[in-house]
């Protein structure tokens, strides 16, 4: 049986906790007044956080839905992914605080202080999720999977957000793995990534500065 390839999962980890590190360090400036953020930069900095939180549930609804049951048929007794599952049911009350904190905040300075308090347990969580699921669950995947089940469920980690996941594998990807995602997907990916690239560079300095 081939090995499953998880680079797309690993970068989509990545991602996910890179973005949340870097929502909450935005966050702490704007809060301690070391950074100021118009309306403008305020509805971005709403709309960008929405679509982390839209890409985390999707993902561990998906994992709830379609990667846990294969996992399970695959491995058997060797499995156990209670615990797991259990911190997926506290993840959309954290994803929920969160939304209501980034869409208070476009309303007025007063709302960075939940912002700031809400991004914090969501990422101090996820950061011990995607440790624990990856230091456990990688192996068994990778020794009970097929490589077949892990495409067909590979591809139904896609949130649909193609341009936001995109942008994701373009700034996370180490350059062994995009050279890896490019001999596999082919010139379709470089073509792309030129597409999303520009729009995704201009977002990131009106919210992040750089």
């Amino acid at each position: 049986m081939d090995t499953p390839d998880l680079t797309g999962i690993r970068i989509i980890h990545r991602a996910m906790r890179g973005d949340l590190h870097r929502l909450l360090t935005l966050a702490e400036d704007l809060d301690a007044g070391r950074q100021r953020a118009d309306a403008a930069r305020a509805a971005a900095i709403a709309r960008f956080t929405e679509d982390i939180c839209a890409a985390i549930h999707h993902h561990h609804t998906r994992e709830d839905e379609a990667v846990w049951p294969v996992i399970q048929r695959s491995a058997g007794a060797a499995v156990d992914l209670t615990d797991l599952s259990d911190d997926h049911s506290e993840l959309d009350p954290l994803l929920d605080r969160v939304r209501l904190a980034a869409r208070a905040f476009t309303s007025g300075r007063d709302g960075i202080s939940e912002l700031e308090a809400t991004v914090r347990t969501l990422s101090e969580h996820l950061d011990e999720h995607i440790e624990e699921e990856e230091r456990r669950i990688f192996p068994i995947i990778e020794q009970y999977v097929s490589a077949v089940d892990w495409k067909a469920l590979e591809k139904s980690l896609q949130s649909g957000n193609v341009r936001f996941e995109l942008a994701w594998v373009d700034q996370y990807a180490d350059p062994d793995e995009m050279a890896h995602i490019r001999k596999i997907a082919g010139p379709i990916l470089g073509l792309l990534l030129t597409l999303v690239r520009p729009g995704h560079r201009r977002r990131r300095r009106l919210i992040f500065g750089s």
